[in-house]
């Protein structure tokens, strides 16, 4: 696989992470129930750490793929609560 078949997958991958780390704080954010928040966070932090470590196992570059998409995501996520988009 090619270094910008990588950069592109992992820019995606973390850009879908993302999208699924915000909705899930979102959904456990609106039940009010801290320990579902708080066993809710356990899990996102455990999936986007694991996430970012295997894009670092491919290089620098996707690992910055990863962290643009995640970024990424979280504007879109903060402009749809915002209600903006």
């Amino acid at each position: 696989m090619t270094m910008t078949s990588l950069i592109l997958l992992h820019g995606l991958l973390g850009g879908l992470g993302g999208l699924a780390y915000f909705a899930l704080l979102r959904a456990s954010l609106q039940t009010g129930r801290w320990r579902l928040v708080a066993g809710t966070m356990l899990l996102r932090l455990a999936a986007a750490a694991g996430l970012f470590w295997l894009a670092a196992q491919s290089g620098a570059w996707p690992l910055l793929a990863a962290l643009a998409g995640f970024l990424a995501a979280r504007g879109l996520m903060l402009r749809r609560a915002r209600g903006l988009s």
